[in-house]
């Protein structure tokens, strides 16, 4: 069986590569939303919250008004809305032809709070800014999907990562908000374990670098952040593509220098320090069956981050009425936690879900 998945994965990553390349996905429209006097579930508030988001296509309307084809893709921790644009992702979904063809669908890509164009500490707060937590990110994508855009109902819901634990909390909260659910790499349990355990070794990495400064840095602590990169790094890695693009020692050591400094150019520390300390409030594993929708939850084998043997996905998928719980085979064309944006992998279920939520 795994060679027979092997074998399919390849032929339909092929398949759909070349013809995202023959017709790729547009250039998507980047706008700011901004929420006045947003308060934080901390009790503290900002003035003005910006959310940045970006959007391919336009809105369909039914004869009553209602927006009928919007589609919201939640990031993960660190990323961007734009991160939705990576050829293995945009080029099988957004290209003409493709499942959510922008020419059908209206996709809103938001940057969370704390990531992207939206607010976060980096702005000049700092260590100032507010804690916010997943309640307050899910409030504030909420705010914009309904008032800011005017979509009462969207056609699917998406999330890869924190997105995924993101949808989980919208589907409880607003279990008619969405018409379809497709929640990607997470369990909708409180992050514990070894979960909880690298986001604190990373966290501390960089608060244990004299640099950091309690936040007040004047450069960024490049030895703190080095270490939580090296931490994201092996939580995101999956081991058979991994043996296969690093076969030697020197390779590995070729590897690693270049990509620790192109994964640390970008970030900010106090960013970095919110967004993994946002997940310290989540769990929506007491409210499971207030989800209604038709559902489908897909994970991967070989994700370090959520890893099958707990047992964890399929005790609680039990509760789940309208869902299917998808694992995906471990193989040299997964990604490990980062399956979730190789499309190819997964799209049938995404067709599967589509027809079942008409």
């Amino acid at each position: 069986m795994r060679r027979i998945w092997r074998s399919f994965t390849m032929a339909a990553a092929a398949a759909l590569l070349s013809l995202g390349a023959a017709a790729a996905a547009p250039e998507p429209a980047t706008h700011d939303y901004v929420i006045r006097d947003f308060r934080f579930r901390s009790g503290e508030t900002l003035p003005e919250l910006k959310v940045r988001y970006h959007t391919l296509g336009a809105p369909k309307t039914d004869a009553s008004g209602k927006v009928t084809n919007a589609v919201l893709i939640l990031h993960g921790t660190g990323g961007t809305g734009r991160q939705f644009l990576s050829p293995q992702f945009a080029e099988v979904l957004f290209a003409p032809g493709g499942l959510l063809d922008p020419a059908k669908y209206f996709i809103i890509l938001p940057d969370n709070i704390g990531h992207g164009g939206s607010s976060k500490p980096s702005d000049g707060l700092r260590m100032k800014f507010p804690k916010y937590d997943y309640v307050d990110m899910v409030a504030a994508q909420h705010e914009l999907v309904t008032k800011g855009l005017k979509v009462d109902r969207l056609r699917l819901l998406m999330g890869t990562s924190m997105g995924c634990m993101h949808g989980f909390l919208w589907a409880e909260t607003w279990p008619q908000a969405s018409q379809a659910l497709m929640p990607m790499a997470c369990l909708p349990v409180e992050i514990a374990g070894r979960n909880r355990l690298w986001r604190k070794m990373a966290i501390d990495a960089v608060q244990a670098d004299p640099a950091w400064n309690g936040g007040d840095y004047v450069a960024q602590p490049v030895q703190g952040l080095r270490t939580a990169q090296s931490l994201l790094i092996l939580a995101g890695a999956s081991p058979l593509p991994m043996q296969t693009q690093l076969p030697t020692r020197g390779a590995v050591d070729a590897w690693i220098g270049p990509e620790l400094a192109r994964r640390m150019a970008p970030v900010d520390a106090n960013d970095m320090i919110y967004q993994l300390d946002a997940s310290r409030t989540y769990d929506p594993s007491k409210d499971l069956e207030k989800i209604t929708a038709p559902m489908t939850w897909v994970n991967s084998a070989d994700d370090f981050i959520n890893p099958p043997e707990l047992g964890i996905a399929e005790r609680e998928a039990r509760r789940l009425k309208t869902t299917r719980f998808v694992l995906i085979p471990a193989s040299e064309e997964t990604r490990g936690h980062g399956t979730h944006t190789w499309a190819a992998l997964w799209k049938d279920e995404l067709a599967a879900l589509l027809k079942r939520s008409e």
